[in-house]
């Protein structure tokens, strides 16, 4: 017997960043490896893990250097 579960569509959790590199770890427990992300000219970046969506704060200016 196979046992399968609906896809959740539920939308996204937002945070709002003071900066466009951001780290990702899922939030807590059961969560998943920590991805380092880089927003790119629309100012949000969404984590390939767990689709939690960076957005950068009104008024916060992009990261430079390395």
């Amino acid at each position: 017997m196979t046992i399968t579960t609906a896809p959740s569509f539920e939308n996204p959790e937002i945070v709002q960043a003071d900066s466009t590199n951001v780290v990702c770890d899922g939030n807590g427990l059961g969560g998943h490896p920590r991805v380092f992300l880089t927003m790119g000219k629309s100012n949000s970046v969404d984590c390939p893990y767990c689709d939690r969506r960076f957005v950068l704060k009104p008024g916060a200016k992009a990261a430079s250097g390395h």
